[in-house]
């Protein structure tokens, strides 16, 4: 396999998910470097410029909407290529609102990697098609609450489902529920404090 330029990033903060996707990368052929947030990433990118970001959307820190507006405001940054790939953020507003911020692809998880990779190879060798101008601050922030508080209260949904349904079920069935039910609201928690943020920036920088 030629080398363009750089590496692929992957940008995952949870272990057996970027171990799997860095190891099926590496033998594949394709050099990798990684990350576990979007700090991280932005640490690593400034750096060591990769040709492909392949990046979560939930994490801590700064998540992969932050991280992709970062990059498209940067004029160094701007083309290189991302793929988002989420189990939380599915619905057609979520994908809609990573098109307008300039994600090139989207891959809901599990990942399947049989469609995975040939979009992986495609994006790598050819790059990215031309972005447009991307979101200010303010519309980009104001379309980010927009995406958490939906995010939030369909947790919240969740959650109370699944409290409901936990005692319902057979003791030997539980330990299994009960790691799953606290995923969720570890998931609800960073939501919480990622919306925090996005008030307390819409504050400090109210419409002109």
């Amino acid at each position: 396999m030629s080398i363009p330029y750089g590496p692929l990033l992957v940008v995952e903060d949870v272990p057996n998910v970027m171990e799997l996707l860095e190891v099926t990368l590496r033998f594949k052929g394709y050099p990798v470097t990684t990350a576990r947030n979007g700090q991280e990433a932005l640490e690593k990118i400034a750096t060591n410029r990769p040709a492909l970001v392949i990046t979560d959307i939930l994490m801590p820190k700064m998540d992969g909407f932050s991280l992709v507006h970062r990059l498209r405001l940067d004029p160094e940054t701007r083309d290189i290529p991302v793929v988002f790939l989420s189990a939380t953020y599915v619905t057609p507003e979520d994908k809609s609102f990573a098109q307008t911020i300039g994600v090139t692809r989207f891959i809901e998880k599990p990942v399947d990697l049989e469609s995975f990779l040939p979009i992986i190879d495609q994006l790598y060798t050819q790059g990215a098609p031309a972005l447009s101008e991307p979101l200010d601050e303010r519309e980009f922030y104001d379309g980010y609450r927009k995406r958490l508080e939906m995010k939030l209260k369909q947790k919240n949904t969740q959650i109370v489902r699944d409290e409901h349904l936990l005692e319902t079920l057979p003791e030997k069935e539980k330990q299994s529920f009960r790691t799953s039910l606290q995923a969720a609201i570890n998931e609800r928690e960073e939501i919480k404090q990622l919306l925090d943020k996005v008030y307390k920036l819409l504050e400090e920088n109210p419409k002109a």
